[in-house]
């Protein structure tokens, strides 16, 4: 399967599939990361499903749905995925795949891969961070990352947010006249304090 794999690539760039064809300029021999391998590890079944969309936008977008779904699959191995793999390749040999599209397809393998458990390992990922001598941009970023599909949301969001950040502008924010409400707004107000007060240490610095 893998050779037929590189078959495919080394057709799409000579067709230039994924380049001109999409209004874009960025051109068929653009760079694009591929997936590390998966093993069937609930807690990266995110990131690998994401990396593998993308990749399949940019440089697949004009191949078959059996061709993407194998494209796939070659960067699945070991721990728990070998035999649902194997049980794939037999449906697609046997024409019995009814995924109707490749992101069908990326949406079962979250759904027998991630389930609650991924949920689990990112609320708890979510509930361990802490701002430290990050910047709020940076923590912000690394906060959103963990808080998408963590089954966090609302006021349960805000109060992880607020435990994570650092206690100085926690209590500014908590204290102020009109404190934030929604996690955007906390973000926003977070962020704006801690660009505000780094600034400051910087102007001190200088004199």
């Amino acid at each position: 399967m893998q050779a037929q794999i590189q078959a495919l690539l080394a057709a799409q760039r000579g067709a230039g599939v994924g380049g001109e064809a999409t209004g874009s300029n960025l051109g068929p021999h653009m760079k694009v990361a591929e997936p590390a391998i998966f093993n069937g590890e609930a807690g990266k079944v995110g990131g690998f499903i994401t990396t593998c969309r993308l990749f399949l936008r940019m440089k697949l977008r004009g191949a078959t749905v059996e061709e993407q779904v194998q494209w796939v699959l070659s960067y699945m191995q070991g721990g728990s995925v070998d035999v649902w793999k194997e049980n794939v390749m037999e449906k697609l040999e046997a024409g019995e795949v009814e995924c109707k599209s490749a992101e069908e397809f990326l949406t079962s393998l979250r759904k027998e891969f991630g389930g609650g458990e991924e949920e689990s390992v990112k609320a708890a990922e979510l509930r361990k961070l802490e701002q430290g001598g990050k910047t709020m941009e940076e923590f912000v970023q690394e906060f959103k990352r963990a808080a998408c599909g963590s089954g966090y949301e609302g006021r349960l969001l805000v109060e992880e947010f607020k435990q994570g950040m650092n206690g100085g502008i926690r209590r500014k924010l908590i204290e102020a006249e009109n404190p934030p409400a929604s996690i955007e707004q906390w973000y926003r107000r977070a962020t704006a304090l801690d660009r505000n007060w780094r600034e400051s240490r910087r102007e001190e610095e200088r004199l």
